[in-house]
């Protein structure tokens, strides 16, 4: 079939070497343009969602998704509570924990600490803790061994390995012959663990949570229960449904406790989305001054299409398939460009920063040492769409300029 002929001539126009060699370079200037943008925009919100998904469980591997805790200062008769609730339908785990926060000093180093009382037969059904362990497993925690595991960058920090003795520091107060002194106690390192988030490798010890409650003279109650759903993000339903059931516990989950972080990263993503969308509307604004150029120069092309018949739409609909050819080929660029290098950022990233010797994403600023991405179909096409509704937004001014052409005016000078 032929082509119709507006799309015919706009394609005869595109062809190297007719026309002004000005005027072609900028239509090619302008794809690239297109191209880069919708690269950049590809490769940035994959790595935006593929940050957010990595942090989400990581975080989920550390953090319980949902928590309870006593609302006198303490859980008692856990144990049934634990029976109760792991009977619920979308309830995958429920473990008791004891949180200490103090300082930890070993070999003249100080570091401040969260040292979490767990149970390590339950510690695996609400964490990933027993798979980040770098040696052993949770049972090296035993009840009044006084031993501790400790984050691989805590580790680092103090100097220790395993089997070196650490002194666990706490702002309770002890009364001594001497006066009043923070309670002190001495732990054996028996394993590290790296759970690849530099706030958690750096910050958290494991103890046995017997030990844990007598540091803080406990007794048999826990500070609460940590609890693991089948799907994180139905979190705050399994929480209204054990608050609904006891009235007596206050229950939060993981929604709540980190919505500003995941918010701020939500947030960040809409905002890369348009500050970048920029480059492909610096583009079409290219695209608009190829075609004003174009319009100009063809002006005899144009009355004689008119002087035969041509109407003033289909006059419109040459230019506009002359600037959404430039649009579409650059966005098809783009799209191959952004594709290729949102899946290949792990060969990428570790040659640029073997290139010039900087670290570009250390792990204690970006959480992560790793630089993740994640390209999503639906972010894809919206991005396409933005693509060619500014492209197509482009060639209206030229198109509509082209109608209003009178022919026996452009014949005059030709």
């Amino acid at each position: 079939m032929s082509l119709p002929y507006p799309l015919r001539i706009s394609l005869r126009y595109s062809r190297a070497g007719r026309g002004n060699q000005f005027i072609a370079f900028m239509g090619i200037s302008s794809m690239l343009g297109v191209a880069l943008g919708v690269t950049a925009l590809i490769t940035v919100i994959s790595v935006m969602n593929g940050y957010e998904t990595e942090l989400r469980q990581r975080i989920l591997g550390v953090v319980s998704h949902v928590t309870l805790f006593g609302t006198q200062g303490g859980l008692h008769e856990w144990s049934d509570r634990r029976v109760q609730i792991s009977g619920l339908d979308e309830v995958n785990g429920v473990a008791p924990f004891i949180e200490l926060q103090g300082m930890l000093s070993a070999n003249g180093r100080n570091s401040a600490v969260m040292a979490r009382g767990v149970e390590p037969n339950l510690e695996s059904e609400v964490s990933d803790f027993p798979g980040y362990l770098q040696s052993g497993t949770l049972g090296q925690l035993q009840g009044g061994g006084f031993s501790v595991v400790l984050g691989r960058e805590l580790a680092a920090q103090l100097g220790v390995g395993v089997g070196d003795k650490v002194t666990l520091l706490l702002p309770q107060l002890s009364v001594t012959p001497i006066g009043a002194m923070p309670r002190l106690k001495r732990f054996t390192v028996v394993d590290t663990f790296h759970a690849g988030m530099h706030e958690y490798d750096s910050t958290i010890a494991l103890i046995h949570i017997d030990d844990a409650a007598l540091l803080v003279r406990a007794g048999e109650s826990v500070q609460g229960l940590r609890v693991r759903v089948d799907e994180p993000l139905r979190a705050p339903v399994v929480t209204y449904e054990i608050a609904s059931r006891n009235p007596d516990l206050v229950v939060t989950d993981w929604t709540r406790q980190h919505r500003n972080f995941f918010q701020a990263v939500r947030t960040e993503k809409t905002m890369m989305f348009l500050i970048l969308s920029l480059i492909v509307a610096v583009a079409a604004f290219n695209i608009v001054s190829a075609l004003v150029m174009l319009v100009t120069e063809k002006q005899g092309d144009i009355a004689i299409l008119r002087t035969m018949g041509a109407r003033r739409r289909g006059i419109i609909a040459l230019f506009m398939a002359q600037g959404m050819t430039i649009g579409l080929v650059g966005t098809l660029l783009g799209v191959a460009g952004g594709l290729a290098l949102a899946t290949n950022l792990d060969l990428v990233v570790p040659w640029i920063e073997a290139l010039i010797g900087i670290d570009v994403f250390p792990a204690d600023i970006y959480y992560i040492a790793d630089l993740p991405s994640e390209v999503r179909v639906a972010d894809v096409v919206a991005i396409v769409i933005v693509s060619v509704t500014l492209c197509l937004l482009a060639t209206l001014y030229p198109a509509w300029r082209s109608s209003r052409l009178e022919p026996a005016q452009a014949l005059r000078h030709e």
